[in-house]
């Protein structure tokens, strides 16, 4: 099926498809059950928009392998430089789901600890990320350290200065770092083939001196296996790689958009059955490393474990305007300060000294 969606919509075949047999079944169950923990995450995160308990939310479904996959192809240590679309990525580190879903809330208990989890801030601005990246890798790499950054981007992400900045740096410094492209064909309304005259994001790689690989991005294991492959070539001193992963936008862009005013609906019917949940839970029981009521309840569970979170999104104390500002200056502005604690910075008896 997937295959044929590719024919129909005219989308060349990514060379990187891995076997289930290569794989354990601990491995196994591990990426389908972080997956699983992303699309409950997102699903409720919709439910909660839906609700007016938090503010505009970019979903990411179809996306779930490409996310699980990278950061359980990489080591706790290394660092992950999320956009928009990877809100959920710092719960597969250990943070817990309320505190990005807060993020979304505008509420300043949505701001994790990256030194702990590793993930820096969620970049909005598109691939600003990157040159982030680039300079943790390169630090790392000046203190001998034995450490990775991946970088996550779009397609229209390729597109931007940042990209052309970051890549172009990671190459001429060696930095072990990896661009990890999902392009899942549309940049908001944008069709991938009027943001970029190149047929292959991978390609651009070349243009840095640095490898790049096209991955099928609907299948966890493959991506599992390009971004540890990426990560032993950057822990090798070999620099940077640039991963692309196909898939395809199966939502919208975000829940104030609507893709039937500039999309064929016919094309997401094409690529829906292999959304990459239900494919990996076909692929596992159909080689035997699994059952369906065994894959059926973590999925149940991990919907089970964010019921009520809504709850606990709006048990959290109003925000007071002194901690919205210390969240982004050191100290509250003089103008931001309540009455009671304003103390004007000049006045007669302090001018003439008594």
């Amino acid at each position: 099926m997937l295959e044929g969606a590719r024919t129909i919509l005219g989308l060349p075949e990514p060379e990187m498809v891995a076997t289930l047999g290569e794989w354990s079944r601990e491995l196994a169950l591990d990426l389908f059950t972080a997956m699983a923990q992303l699309r409950a995450f997102d699903e409720r995160a919709v439910i909660l928009q839906r609700q007016g308990r938090i503010g505009t939310y970019p979903t990411f479904y179809g996306e779930e392998a490409v996310q699980a996959a990278s950061v359980r192809a990489l080591r706790s240590g290394d660092w992950l430089f999320p956009t928009y679309r990877q809100t959920a990525v710092v719960t597969l580190r250990g943070c817990p789901p309320l505190v990005p879903l807060l993020m979304w809330r505008g509420h300043p208990g949505g701001w994790h600890d990256v030194m702990e989890y590793r993930v820096a801030p969620i970049c909005v601005p598109v691939a600003t990320n990157l040159p982030h990246a680039v300079g943790a890798a390169w630090g790392a790499q000046l203190r001998h350290l034995d450490l990775v950054s991946l970088a996550y981007g779009g397609d229209g992400a390729t597109s931007a200065g940042d990209f052309h900045e970051a890549c172009n740096l990671a190459a001429v410094v060696g930095a072990p770092v990896i661009f990890l492209i999902n392009n899942n064909q549309w940049a908001i309304s944008t069709p991938v083939n009027k943001q970029t005259k190149v047929r292959r994001i991978a390609d651009k790689a070349a243009g840095y001196g640095m490898p790049g690989v096209r991955v099928d991005g609907f299948d966890v294991f493959a991506c599992y296996q390009v971004v540890r492959e990426a990560a032993a070539r950057a822990r090798a001193g070999e620099g940077p790689s640039l991963i692309e992963a196909i898939g395809y936008r199966l939502g919208p862009h975000g829940t104030a958009d609507e893709p039937s005013l500039y999309r064929d609906q016919a094309a997401g019917l094409l690529w829906e059955p292999m959304e990459p949940l239900r494919r990996t839970q076909m692929a596992l029981v159909a080689a035997g490393l699994a059952s369906e009521i065994e894959l059926d309840r973590i999925r149940d569970d991990t919907v089970a474990g964010l019921r009520n979170i809504g709850d606990a999104v709006e048990a959290c104390a109003p925000v007071t305007i002194e901690e919205i500002a210390t969240t982004v200056h050191r100290e509250t502005p003089w103008g931001l300060l309540p009455d009671h604690l304003r103390e004007p910075s000049w006045t007669p008896e302090a001018a003439d000294g008594g």
